[in-house]
């Protein structure tokens, strides 16, 4: 029994070596994509469209949140001294201007976030041919994305991702 015991130690210290040597001919690679979408080139200009894209709606909100803010500082300023139809009137054009915004900051999230989706993907779709790139190149087996609980600075490649996307 002791003799048999022995044996299958060694053939689990054997297989454990096998394992490990086994694992160590891959090749791993992993990419941050919040730090792609951060800092790589295509990301920051897909960012800049975006600003320039949605700043005329951004000011016009502006107007309208400043609107609001006014007509409700003049209500509680003015508002015990007005007469009740006057007091009425306004409450009544503050209501339906607050509704205004409300919907209008809606809209306004609800285009920016299609958008900025829409151009996220095709960086997406540009790091992915990269990413692909890279791995050819360099024989990479397997390479990963978040979300990833750990990954060692030894396996990161987002910087290799990032200045090759800037050279295209």
């Amino acid at each position: 029994m002791k003799r048999s015991v022995i044996t299958m130690a060694a053939a689990m210290l054997i297989a454990m070596a096998s394992g490990a040597a086994i694992a160590a001919d891959y090749k791993i690679g992993f990419v941050n994509t919040e730090r792609l979408f951060r800092e790589a080139a295509p990301a920051k200009r897909a960012q800049a469209k975006l600003e320039k894209e949605f700043a005329a709606r951004d000011a016009e909100l502006g107007k309208l949140v400043r609107q609001v803010r006014e007509l409700q500082a003049a209500l509680d300023k003015d508002g015990a001294t007005m007469a009740e139809t006057e007091r009425r009137n306004k409450e009544r054009d503050l209501a339906n201007l607050s509704r205004d915004m409300q919907r209008a900051q809606r809209e306004f999230r609800e285009d920016l976030n299609l958008r900025r989706n829409e151009e996220l993907a095709s960086v997406q779709e540009r790091a992915n041919k990269v990413i692909q790139q890279i791995a050819e190149a360099e024989k990479f087996d397997l390479i990963l994305q978040d979300p990833v609980v750990y990954a060692s600075q030894r396996i990161d490649i987002t910087e290799k991702v990032i200045k090759a996307l800037a050279d295209k």
